[in-house]
């Protein structure tokens, strides 16, 4: 006599073969689950998966590039791996995601902080070669990569001019060049990293100002549009200018004043106006920088 739980059983496989069969009815699935070095018996139990899995196979085959991706997690494939007598499944890298986290794997040792996506991955190659304007921030920059890091009193460069210009760009473009040296890197929109330091007193604020003293080559992007305060001047700014100035560290500033018209800003608190502060503060810049002009049409409109 066959008792109630042996019934479902057989119920139940019977279920799960007569779904493997219809799968299989597919000739390039049953291609598919052919390849899997297991019995039948366990492929059944898996029909549902190994559908998937054969799915996101062939649109891989299929797929140009990643951008063009139909998986369900962009750049994976859903793999089944023989264990025993189950099949466990886990996402793998594709080949066209494997080959871009090879070529991306610099992006690493660059720190950016509310740095827009399209300037975090940028290079010199994409820059616009039709512009005069860039000639001397150019031979700078040419020059800063034949001489870094032999040249251990090497300056940074304070970049500033008109918006839009591509500032930001240029310089990020530097540093993932040398990102792809191994050398590493801190990118910061400063006025939002400025918020972002204060608001993390009471946790890691220690932390993050002594990374940003001490990254070999540190951006300090659109300096001068912040909301200046006694603090961000006189605790913040200023120390870290002070450290890399004694460190021989290079330093980076783009902004949309020139230094005599960062130095009246930064004179400028809730508390007053101090300009032997903020001359001090521009003192520590000139020592650290070339200061370059860029006047260029708007490439954001």
């Amino acid at each position: 006599m066959i008792d109630l739980k042996e019934k479902i059983d057989n119920t139940n496989t019977t279920k799960l073969k007569q779904s493997y069969m219809d799968a299989c009815s597919d000739k390039k699935f049953y291609n598919y689950v052919q390849t899997i070095p297991t019995t039948e018996d366990v492929l059944m139990k898996y029909t549902s998966l190994l559908q998937e899995s054969y799915l996101e196979n062939d649109n891989c085959k299929k797929c140009k590039s990643l951008t063009d991706c139909k998986n369900k997690i962009e750049g994976y494939i859903l793999t089944p791996e023989v264990r025993e007598k189950s099949i466990n499944f886990s996402y793998n890298c594709c080949s066209k995601k494997m080959k871009q986290d090879e070529e991306e794997k610099y992006l690493k040792n660059v720190d950016y902080f509310d740095i827009p996506k399209e300037i975090r991955k940028a290079s010199f190659k994409d820059l616009y070669s039709d512009d005069t304007s860039r000639v001397p921030v150019m031979k700078y920059i040419k020059d800063f990569v034949k001489n870094y890091p032999k040249d251990d009193k090497i300056k940074g460069l304070y970049l500033h001019g008109s918006f839009g210009s591509g500032k930001t760009y240029i310089i990020a473009a530097l540093l993932n060049d040398m990102a792809k040296k191994n050398i590493k890197s801190a990118c910061l929109y400063y006025p939002e990293f400025l918020r972002d330091l204060k608001a993390s007193f009471k946790t890691d604020y220690e932390e993050k100002f002594r990374y940003i003293k001490k990254v070999p080559l540190l951006l300090l992007d659109d300096i001068g549009a912040e909301n200046v305060s006694n603090f961000s001047r006189d605790e913040i700014l200023g120390p870290i200018l002070q450290y890399r100035m004694e460190e021989n560290l290079p330093t980076f500033f783009t902004s949309n004043l020139t230094l005599d018209e960062l130095e009246k800003n930064l004179a400028i608190t809730s508390s007053g106006i101090d300009k032997l502060k903020a001359k001090r503060i521009i003192e520590r810049i000139k020592q650290l920088t070339v200061s370059i002009e860029l006047v260029s049409k708007n490439r954001r409109s």
